[in-house]
């Protein structure tokens, strides 16, 4: 198996650092691609173009995290990412894939010249990027997302979230305010699985 992925993308980044806490890197190939380049090597196994892609030994393309975390729970890792019958778990996953997908929609925003900029969308997601951080911090104050073993898919892809709000995003300071959040982070930064995946730092 191939995963095609690119340093910066918190969505492969997700699944980058599951092969690794699960033991399963062993097994996938972890392939540099690049985005919006018509000579992308990503292209003949998947013209949607878009990563992470997970490239079967029968061809099979799969796209989007949250397709592939559950397959790899088939693969017999270490544990599951995604327990069978916990809808928690899966809710939680959700959430933060949800607001990701708002950052980036933020992201793109900044990245445009200002006179295309829409201020609107901008302030949409800000709000509700601070708001799911705020729920966030008082879970966690109140001892919730607990980090005893290893980080299951929502854990994850908070920590890459956060992760690329801090080096890729950094038009938002998340941590003034939600302090367990912060120290949160930190713990599951430090992981090896996380260490091994950092995002190369942008200019935002």
């Amino acid at each position: 198996m191939r995963l095609f992925h690119t340093p910066g993308s918190p969505f492969a980044r997700m699944v980058r650092v599951a092969l690794r806490e699960t033991g399963l890197l062993g097994r996938v190939a972890e392939v540099e691609t690049t985005l919006r380049d018509p000579a992308s090597s990503l292209l003949p196994a998947n013209p949607v173009g878009r990563v992470p892609t997970l490239l079967l030994a029968d061809g099979t393309a799969l796209t989007e995290t949250a397709l592939i975390l559950p397959f790899l729970d088939g693969l017999g890792g270490a544990y599951p990412l995604l327990p069978l019958g916990d809808v928690a778990a899966r809710a939680a996953f959700g959430r933060i894939l949800g607001m990701m997908d708002g950052i980036g929609v933020w992201n793109r925003e900044l990245r445009r010249v200002p006179e295309e900029r829409s201020p609107g969308v901008i302030a949409l997601e800000t709000g509700r990027a601070g708001r799911v951080a705020d729920a966030l911090e008082a879970e966690i104050a109140a001892g919730g997302w607990r980090l005893a073993g290893p980080p299951d898919a929502a854990r994850i892809a908070l920590g890459c979230t956060l992760g690329y709000a801090e080096r890729r995003h950094r038009a938002w300071d998340w941590r003034p305010g939600r302090p367990a959040l912060a120290a949160w982070f930190d713990a599951l930064a430090a992981r090896p699985a996380f260490q091994a995946t950092l995002p190369p730092e942008s200019g935002l």
